[in-house]
């Protein structure tokens, strides 16, 4: 949901002091800052939906799960962002009231302007978290998950789910319906149509 971008440097101690003033949200990266952009219905009920069965499932647990207002510290390459939704269970991140250094889960719901950035360089900056273990990109236009896990040799793994299938997250032992995850989204049709090529008609 990265948008808007400004053309001067400033500091990550003036960063940190300008986000808990501001009415917008704000992702770092490496001295520049870019405003985050609305999001839709579909965006907001996945997240959401997600967030409601992970908050059920870790209750208890000493996990923490948190949705869209809670930044991703990657040390380096020196960068905050805000991840749809993030899970930590590390003792060390309650030490941190604004930002989570070590989540072992990250998801992003894909929109149409960042899909590109959260297959790409947010994906690889997300890497650079040794504690990361599994990195969900949810698709908003049809039912489509996808499992990025790291595997015992640092490998990451990709593990797709389509309608019918039964997803597991496995770095917090979790597993639902995709169907759960999309409950009362709506797809626009103009995005999960598909493409039309007059050579093949």
């Amino acid at each position: 949901m990265i948008a808007d971008r400004t053309s001067n440097y400033i500091s990550l101690e003036e960063y940190l002091k300008l986000e808990e003033l501001s009415q917008l949200k704000h992702e770092y990266i490496q001295g520049e800052i870019y405003a985050m952009a609305g999001a839709s219905d579909a965006h907001v009920t996945i997240a959401g939906n997600l967030f409601a069965l992970l908050r059920n499932h870790v209750r208890g647990s000493g996990c923490r799960v948190y949705m869209s207002d809670m930044k991703a510290r990657i040390e380096s390459p020196n960068i905050y962002y805000y991840p749809d939704v993030m899970i930590t269970c590390d003792e060390g991140d309650k030490a941190f009231q604004s930002f989570k250094r070590y989540p072992c889960l990250i998801v992003e719901v894909l929109s149409k302007g960042t899909e590109g950035f959260d297959r790409g360089d947010k994906f690889a900056d997300y890497q650079e978290l040794e504690t990361l273990q599994e990195y969900v990109l949810i698709s908003q236009k049809r039912e489509r998950v996808e499992c990025f896990r790291r595997n015992a040799e640092g490998l990451w793994v990709l593990y797709s789910y389509t309608q019918g299938s039964e997803i597991h997250l496995a770095s917090v032992d979790f597993r639902t319906s995709i169907d759960a995850i999309y409950e009362d989204v709506i797809f626009n049709k103009e995005d999960s149509a598909p493409e039309f090529d007059e050579k093949n008609r």
